[in-house]
C-alpha cells in the first residue's frame, strides 16, 4: 500500500507529515511513502530530506492517480476528488461543519473520507488531535506577534530612567489557544487577564497565574467535547458588558473564542476599540467565522485611532515548520488506526476515533457528529 503526502496551495505553507515522522510511516510496514515535489518547501523541509528518511518524491498526477491514502491540511480540488477510485482514501481538514456542500459532494462521489478537524476530543484521541496542537502554535504566534506590534514593553521595567509598568492582556476564550497565549504573554512579563463561558477553564487559567474574567449564568453542555455552546440573549449582555469593562483597560486583547459551526460570538465592539489606548493591539483568531470584535477583517489589519485590530484564524502559518513537525505526529498516531499488522488499509468502523473522524464512506455520512448537525441546522 502507498501513503502519500501532497504539496498544500498557498498561503497555506504547512506540509501535512514532516521528515522526520516519514520513518513511522515505514515501521508501519507500508510499501512505500510519496511526497509530492517541494512539498515541504513552505516549512523548509527540503525533498531531499524526505529522500533521506525513506520517502519517495513523486509528480502530484501519480499520487493522485495510484496512492491509496492520501493526505493533505486542505483538501485537493473537486476535479481531483473526482478522478480518485472508490479504493482510495483521504485524509484532510474539510471543515464538514462550515462545508455541507462539500460533505454532500464526496457522499455523491462515493469518495471515502477522513475530516481531520473532527478527531473526537477524548484523552485516546489527544496525540492525534490537529485542531489541539495547532492551537497551541496559534497562541504562541499570537503572543509574540502582540509584543512586536506594541511599542510598549510587556514587563515590568525598572530602570534609571524610571519605572515602566507592565503591559495589560486579556484573553478572551480559555481553550488550547488561550490557554497557551496566557502562558506565553505571562512568560514575557504582562499582567493577564482571561474570559471563558466555561467554568471548567477557570481552574486552568488560574494555575498558570492569570485573573479569570467570571459571568455567572453561563449554559454549558458536557456533550459539546468541551467546546463552547450558544448561550442565551441575556447572558450575551452581561458578558459584553462585563468584557468591554476589562477590554478598555488592556493593552493586548487575544481573542480566540469560537463556537463550532457557527459565527463567532462578538466580544468587542467597536466603541470598546475606540477607548483602548492608541498603540493597543488586537489580534482575533475568529476573524474567518465572523470575528471577536466587530472591526475584524480576515487577513487585514484595521487600524483605528491608533489601535490595531489584526485578523488572522491562520496563524500557525507563521511558524510553518514546528507546525508541520505537529502535525505529522498527529496524522502518523491517526493513521495506525487505519493500517493493519501487515501495512494494508483496514477501516476498523468499531474504533470510535476512526468512525467519530469518518466524514464520508460508500455513500454516506459516517460521523454521528456531523449527521447530528446536519439534521439540527
Amino acid at each position: 500500500m502507498i501513503v502519500s503526502i501532497l504539496k498544500e496551495q498557498m498561503p497555506e505553507t504547512r506540509v501535512a507529515v514532516d521528515p522526520g515522522s516519514i520513518e513511522k510511516l515505514l515501521k508501519m510496514k507500508v510499501e512505500s511513502v510519496w511526497v509530492e515535489k517541494n512539498a515541504g518547501e513552505g516549512a523548509l523541509f527540503t525533498d531531499k530530506e524526505y529522500i533521506d528518511a525513506g520517502a519517495t518524491i513523486q509528480p502530484r498526477e501519480e499520487i493522485l492517480r495510484k496512492a491509496q491514502i492520501i493526505i493533505s491540511i486542505l483538501p485537493p480540488s473537486l476535479d481531483e476528488l473526482r478522478q480518485l477510485s472508490k479504493d482510495q482514501v483521504v485524509l484532510s481538514q474539510f471543515d464538514p461543519l462550515r462545508n455541507k456542500t462539500l460533505s454532500q459532494q464526496l457522499v455523491e462521489m462515493g469518495r471515502t473520507t477522513f475530516s481531520l478537524d473532527n478527531i473526537p476530543r477524548t484523552t485516546r484521541a489527544q496525540s492525534m488531535d490537529v485542531l489541539s496542537s495547532q492551537a497551541s502554535v496559534a497562541g504562541y504566534v499570537a503572543s509574540v506577534l502582540c509584543a512586536t506590534k506594541l511599542p510598549r514593553f510587556f514587563p515590568l521595567m525598572m530602570t534609571a530612567a524610571g519605572t515602566i509598568k507592565p503591559a495589560k492582556a486579556l484573553i478572551l476564550g480559555a481553550g488550547v489557544a488561550g490557554l497557551q497565549s496566557i502562558a506565553t504573554c505571562k512568560r514575557l512579563g504582562a499582567v493577564v487577564e482571561a474570559f471563558d463561558v466555561r467554568s471548567a477553564a477557570k481552574e486552568e487559567v488560574l494555575s498558570l497565574g492569570a485573573k479569570f474574567v467570571e459571568v455567572e449564568g453561563a449554559k454549558e453542555d458536557k456533550g459539546a467535547g468541551g467546546y463552547a455552546v450558544q448561550q442565551t440573549e441575556e447572558f450575551l449582555k452581561r458578558q459584553k458588558a462585563t468584557v468591554q469593562e476589562h477590554a478598555a483597560q488592556s493593552d493586548i486583547i487575544i481573542s480566540t473564542a469560537q463556537i463550532p459551526g457557527r459565527k463567532a460570538p462578538l466580544l468587542v465592539t467597536e466603541d470598546t476599540v475606540r477607548n483602548m489606548r492608541p498603540g493597543s493591539v488586537i489580534i482575533d483568531m475568529a476573524a474567518a467565522s465572523g470575528g471577536n470584535c466587530a472591526l475584524s477583517k480576515e487577513g487585514e489589519t484595521v487600524i483605528v485611532d491608533g489601535v490595531q485590530v489584526i485578523g488572522d484564524s491562520f496563524l500557525p502559518r507563521r511558524m510553518p515548520q514546528d507546525a508541520s513537525r505537529m502535525l505529522g505526529k498527529n496524522l502518523t498516531n491517526f493513521i495506525t488506526l487505519l493500517i493493519d499488522e501487515e501495512g494494508q488499509l483496514q477501516l476498523n468502523f468499531e474504533d470510535d476515533i476512526v468512525v467519530g473522524t469518518c466524514l464520508t464512506h460508500d455513500g454516506n455520512i459516517i460521523s454521528e457528529r456531523i449527521k447530528k448537525f446536519y439534521q439540527s441546522a
